[in-house]
């Protein structure tokens, strides 16, 4: 019951960052808030079961704060800032208009060759509108540098020793409750190489989602993004998983050194621990 009150706020703050562009956004059917509106409750739901648990069963560093707050709050200015550049054609308002001018200028910036923003251009239909283009690089380039600054901010807390040992123990099995200890190599060995592998997947899927997304046009209806809220969520997904991705890797490395440092502790403490001597039966 101690947990029931941070629960229940984590799932209402879920739930109302879900139902955000929805509320915000003008001329929302009926039909599409009632969709948005068990999303939300859906994803209430979840997270109230896992963070009133004793143990988590699916979410990650639930005991290892700020790492899911940080990752929260970059899902939340994601969804804000892109719904303001949605919003700003039907509302305009002076904070609208400065981050619309914002984004378009990152858009031109970011937007040179082998880049994902320019990747992610492409891989539109022919024949939208030029300033339909010209938002979904002004988005995608604002989502690309809120996701960088996120991954810099673990950084910093990392470097500075804030996280993840600052109040004291880290449970790693707590904190990491799908990962199996049993299986395979050493735990450090694969801490190591499934941080690498979420890493690598992070950096390079800005660029191979275009070229997936490219390839299902041709089998279904091409990706357009012209749909209010399939552009904020479209965007803020491109944006935060690869980024998740590498948030989760660099924490996954941090977890194998602080057990790596542990090991090493627990051997110079057992070396200067003087054997007894040998008996008959040794």
């Amino acid at each position: 019951m101690s947990r029931f009150p941070g629960a229940m706020l984590r799932a209402v703050l879920v739930a109302v960052v879900v139902a955000l562009p929805a509320l915000m956004l003008p001329d929302v059917s009926s039909e599409t808030g009632q969709l948005v509106t068990l999303l939300a409750l859906v994803a209430c739901a979840v997270t109230l079961a896992e963070y009133s648990a004793a143990c988590p069963g699916l979410v990650e560093f639930r005991d290892a704060r700020p790492y899911n707050r940080m990752r929260f709050i970059l899902l939340f200015f994601l969804i804000l800032f892109l719904t303001i550049l949605v919003r700003n054609d039907a509302v305009p308002t002076p904070l609208s208009v400065m981050i619309t001018s914002g984004a378009l200028w990152l858009g031109t910036v970011f937007d040179f060759a082998y880049s994902p923003i320019r990747l992610l251009s492409l891989t539109l239909p022919a024949g939208l509108p030029a300033a339909h283009l010209d938002l979904v690089r002004g988005a995608a380039a604002l989502g690309y540098v809120i996701g960088w600054l996120s991954v810099l901010g673990l950084m910093v807390a990392i470097l500075v020793g804030y996280w993840p040992q600052r109040r004291g123990a880290f449970n790693v099995w707590v904190n990491l409750p799908t990962f199996d200890p049993t299986a395979g190599l050493d735990v450090v060995q694969r801490l190591e190489r499934d941080a690498l592998v979420n890493i690598a997947l992070g950096i390079l899927m800005p660029f191979f989602l275009p070229v997936i997304l490219k390839l299902s046009s041709l089998l279904i209806q091409p990706v357009t993004l012209e749909s209010p809220l399939g552009f904020v969520w479209g965007i803020a997904l491109w944006a935060f998983v690869p980024v998740s991705l590498l948030m989760r890797g660099i924490a996954m490395q941090q977890v194998a050194r602080l057990i790596r440092d542990k090991r090493r502790e627990v051997a110079a403490e057992e070396d200067g621990i003087p054997q007894p001597e040998r008996s008959v039966y040794s």
